[in-house]
């Protein structure tokens, strides 16, 4: 179990290193809408245009990578959404049976559905080096890979948890650790 328990906070480090990444992602993001939203006004009043449909596909990029690459750091912070209504009642071992069944029964097939699902459509717009429809917007086939990526990331947290949630049902404590 030692062996396991460090293997999940191997997983947990990165997603946390993930996450301060996603901070900064998450500013870039905002920044580049302010900045969309300011030339495209004042393109009104000076007629000239800075505006351009690879800013506004950027941002709409950035939003996705901070969404997706996120879910797993939500989920080794517990910052998802619980609508458990028992969870916070239940005692530590309680709730680790229903974090060990709703990852084994629901959170891995569920990764594994996306991966299977969105793999083809990865691949397709990788052979054809996909790009944006709209004048001067980015390349579609990166930010498509971003989805099986984050899936991948979503696996490996949902493995970290359920390692932690089994030391907790088989008895098996282990320390406290900090928080980063």
């Amino acid at each position: 179990m030692p062996l396991l328990l460090r293997i999940a906070s191997a997983i947990d480090r990165f997603s946390q290193r993930t996450g301060r990444l996603l901070r900064w992602l998450t500013l870039v993001m905002v920044l580049v809408g302010a900045f969309n939203a300011i030339v495209r006004y004042t393109a009104r009043y000076t007629g000239v245009s800075l505006s351009s449909n690879m800013y506004i596909e950027l941002q709409w990029y950035l939003f996705s990578m901070v969404f997706l690459l996120g879910a797993a750091y939500a989920l080794q912070t517990d910052s998802h959404v619980r609508v458990d209504v028992l969870y916070g009642r239940l005692s530590r071992k309680g709730q680790a049976w229903i974090d060990l069944l709703g990852t084994i029964l629901f959170l891995i097939p569920f990764c594994v559905l996306m991966l299977w699902v969105s793999w083809p459509a990865v691949v397709n717009s990788w052979a054809v080096l996909e790009g944006s429809p709209d004048p001067g917007g980015l390349p579609r086939y990166l930010i498509k890979t971003v989805i099986p990526i984050s899936f991948l990331l979503l696996i490996a947290q949902a493995f970290s948890m359920l390692i932690r949630s089994l030391a907790v049902v088989v008895g098996f404590e282990p320390p406290a650790e900090k928080e980063a």
